[in-house]
């Protein structure tokens, strides 16, 4: 019987899902959330804050523009925004799981082609695996690190197998980029920048650029996969054109006199208020907002515990109590938008806030000793009174910050040496809200004799500088999936503290974070994966590392009356990569 179940695992299939069997069936036309009658043309110009020196997103070196790994990137298999985890064949025709997902094989699309013309061979994919896993941005490096082999097994297939009981790695693996191994003979990979635009089989190729002002992508009239069933009604408009802007300021009035035609509001009073304009009065622009089922993941701002001022967790506890969030949200959005309680709220994959019970408990136990008080026991966000002084809460961070052998000595906090109690907040240039928000803070610090600075730097400076973890707090985002896996090593992991460029802006090192995520790669069931989850996120939010700002469960956009979307929203919403992905151009 285990012999029947093995074969009967390890057949080609159209998908493949985390758990259990893909929504779709086998000869599904397109994607739910896609319009597979959408007309192509037009146009999409988005206002972006900051600037760019690279456009090489594959690679640690330089800034890039986010968005370019969701518009030329192209990968074995494609992930829909419909289901938590569950990807349908893109480059690969075919995908084959072997027993426990030790190993997964790939069979190419013959049709596959780069944007040059030339084919995707295995050659391709297997270069790109080894040089991304080596030479590549750090966030491959992991994957790679559990890859025991990768081998043509016949013409058009490749199989990866794997050194360790992971069952996301054969996810994974399906969401590598592949690039082109002929563009790269002679030329470094970790140093390309401007010079060298990556090849790729993507159905966007960048057209034309100017550094720090613009990228213009357009729409490759020979994409090869125009008419597979993940791709049919994406991909519609002929044109994304980035413009950059030094503040955010610019950014909205570009947008006002129609330089740009999409534009996500971040910022709920200016939603409410400033949207008025022409334009909008006479319905050229259309304000949509749009509801999402994802975790709210964490917007903040971080503290990094490699510097001694935030090592003590009582001293962050002291932060989370001295920012007062109610009185910043009443001044900034009228208290219209609520406020992230943990990194998987908005979704059931959040923490209770009462007392850990059953398998979320049993997972917890063991590191019982060294977890921060109100893991276990409970724990919940300070709540202020609303009003400027938050003299409650003010009081509480005040005896949390003796309790880290703090105290106000002549109205100015120091320890028992008589040393200052000071940091530095780190902010890249053109957030105005962000600014805002951290002035009303310093103010809060100052009323507890805290020194704290504000330094603005530009999105260059800011980048080098957060990757070598040069900051004492900053602003920090984590988007989160219903389907975390391993890029939770990448966020807070043990190893990740102390790798240069990792995600671990926290500085995190515990061993009951490492355990928790190796607990939900390896749960054998959704009820034990929901679990790990459950206990990672209590872990994160006792922690006091982030003092969480708004979460977004919706989305804001204002664009051209002749942009359209799809009736049908994808469970993640408006998640990166929506937005143009199944957007058309009517003027109708």
């Amino acid at each position: 019987m285990a012999l029947v179940a093995a074969t009967a695992q390890a057949e080609p299939t159209y998908g493949i899902a985390m758990y259990g069997q893909p929504a779709l069936p086998p000869d599904f036309v397109a994607l739910p959330y896609a319009n597979p009658d959408a007309p192509k043309g037009g146009k999409i110009v988005t206002a972006e804050v900051g600037s760019f020196d690279s456009l090489n997103p594959y690679i640690l070196k330089g800034s890039v523009p986010w968005q370019l790994t969701y518009l030329i990137s192209e990968s074995l298999m494609g992930r829909t925004l419909d289901e938590p985890f569950t990807e349908y064949g893109l480059l690969a025709e075919s995908v084959e799981v072997g027993p426990n997902r030790h190993w997964v094989e790939y069979t190419l699309n013959p049709a596959a082609k780069f944007s040059d013309g030339n084919p995707v061979t295995v050659d391709d994919v297997i270069w790109s695996f080894k040089t991304l896993g080596t030479q590549g941005h750090p966030r491959y490096a992991g994957f790679w690190s559990k890859v025991a082999s990768i081998e043509q097994t016949g013409p058009g297939k490749v199989r990866i197998t794997f050194n360790t009981e992971d069952r996301e790695l054969v996810m994974l693996a399906g969401l590598r980029p592949i690039l082109e191994k002929a563009q790269w003979e002679g030329k470094d990979f970790a140093e390309s920048g401007l010079d060298v635009i990556p090849i790729t089989s993507g159905p966007y190729v960048i057209d034309s650029f100017e550094a720090g002002r613009y990228v213009s992508l357009k729409r490759n009239p020979n994409y090869w996969g125009a008419n597979i069933p993940f791709r049919r009604g994406t991909e519609n408009l002929d044109e994304v054109r980035l413009e950059f802007f030094g503040d955010e300021t610019a950014a909205f009035e570009a947008f006002k006199t129609g330089l740009v035609n999409s534009n996500r509001e971040f910022n709920v009073a200016r939603w409410d208020s400033q949207y008025d304009f022409p334009a909008v009065q006479s319905g050229d622009i259309v304000k949509s907002v749009l509801p999402n089922q994802r975790p709210s993941g964490m917007t903040g701002f971080v503290m990094n515990t490699r510097r001694p001022q935030f090592a003590d967790w009582r001293v962050r506890d002291a932060m989370m109590y001295a920012f007062n969030f109610e009185f910043i949200n009443e001044a900034l959005t009228g208290g219209a938008q609520p406020r992230i309680t943990s990194y998987y709220s908005n979704s059931p994959l959040g923490m209770s806030h009462d007392a850990a019970t059953g398998k979320v408990l049993d997972l917890l136990k063991p590191f019982a000793a060294d977890l921060i008080p109100g893991t276990i026991e409970g724990y919940s966000l300070p709540v202020g009174d609303g009003t400027e002084r938050n003299r409650a809460n003010i009081g509480k961070a005040l005896d949390e910050m003796a309790a880290a052998g703090w105290t106000v000595q002549n109205g100015v906090m120091k320890n028992a040496a008589g040393e200052p109690f000071t940091f530095d907040i780190l902010l890249t240039s053109g957030s105005s809200e962000n600014k805002s928000i951290i002035d009303m803070f310093v103010q809060s610090l100052a009323r507890m004799g805290i020194t704290a600075t504000v330094t603005t730097v530009d999105s260059a400076q800011y980048k080098e500088r957060t990757d070598k973890f040069d900051y004492d707090m900053t602003y920090f985002r984590r988007g989160l999936s219903l389907s975390p896996g391993n890029e939770q090593y990448a966020y807070w992991g043990m190893e990740a503290a102390d790798t240069p460029g990792s995600r671990n802006m926290m500085g995190v090192k515990s061993p009951a974070i490492d355990a928790m995520i190796d607990h939900l790669l390896t749960s054998a069931d959704q009820t034990d994966f929901v679990a790990a989850v459950k206990a990672l996120d209590r872990i994160l939010t006792a922690g006091r590392y982030v003092i969480p700002i708004y979460q977004w469960n919706i989305s804001r956009i204002a664009h051209s009356k002749n942009l359209h979307y799809p009736e049908h929203l994808p469970l993640f919403g408006d998640w990166p990569g929506w937005q143009p992905d199944v957007w058309w151009w009517s003027e109708s």
